[in-house]
């Protein structure tokens, strides 16, 4: 009779705890979402609250003042789970990245509002697109689109011309230089475009 009981007890515990492992996985946070839809594999949408903080003083203690300035990738600790979601993409259609609509808010309790993306199931691999940000509880709203502007505060004497902004990027540029377009040198590079001819 106890070898039943202890059985039982056991499916019960482990069903409650696939249960839960399922409901955290399936926690639905598009209620209330104002994010546009990019159409990308495994999109929905995600408005929820957190802290930003800075990845690599997160995840090693690596940590510098402000959050690097906008020089280093920031995430959110979720609310809801305290889940650190990667934030890896802002508004912008150009697929430019978050540090600079989310560097303002090191360290501080924020509202988003965008997509995640990825299969949640495969490795954990989601990210989050952030599309709007504000200071939490706050009644406004901000766009996730200062990238260009931070970039071409950066530029200024590339900043207006033709073409898009990679092609006149100095440190794109320079990477171009030391070690060709495929990453593997200019003999390389030289070789493919003999190949074409």
């Amino acid at each position: 009779m106890k070898t039943r009981t202890r059985q039982a007890i056991g499916l019960v515990l482990g069903a409650s705890a696939l249960a839960f492992a399922s409901a955290s996985l399936a926690e639905d946070f598009s209620s209330g979402s104002q994010a546009k839809e990019f159409g990308l594999t495994e999109e929905t949408k995600a408005m929820f609250s957190g802290k930003v903080v800075d990845i690599a003083c997160e995840l090693t203690g690596d940590c510098v003042d402000a959050c690097g300035n906008g020089n280093r990738n920031l995430g959110i600790i979720r609310d809801a789970d305290n889940k650190l979601v990667m934030v890896l993409k802002n508004a912008q259609f150009a697929f430019n990245g978050p540090a600079y609509d989310l560097v303002a808010f090191c360290n501080k309790e924020v509202d988003v509002d965008g997509l995640m993306v990825g299969d949640p199931e495969y490795y954990n691999t989601q990210f989050y697109m952030v599309q709007f940000i504000r200071e939490k509880g706050a009644a406004q709203w901000t766009k996730a689109n200062r990238w260009t502007a931070g970039w071409k505060a950066r530029n200024p004497d590339v900043a207006e011309g033709k073409g898009p902004w990679y092609r006149r990027d100095l440190r794109v540029q320079k990477q171009i230089d030391a070690d060709g377009y495929f990453g593997l040198g200019e003999k390389v590079d030289a070789e493919y475009r003999n190949s074409l001819q």
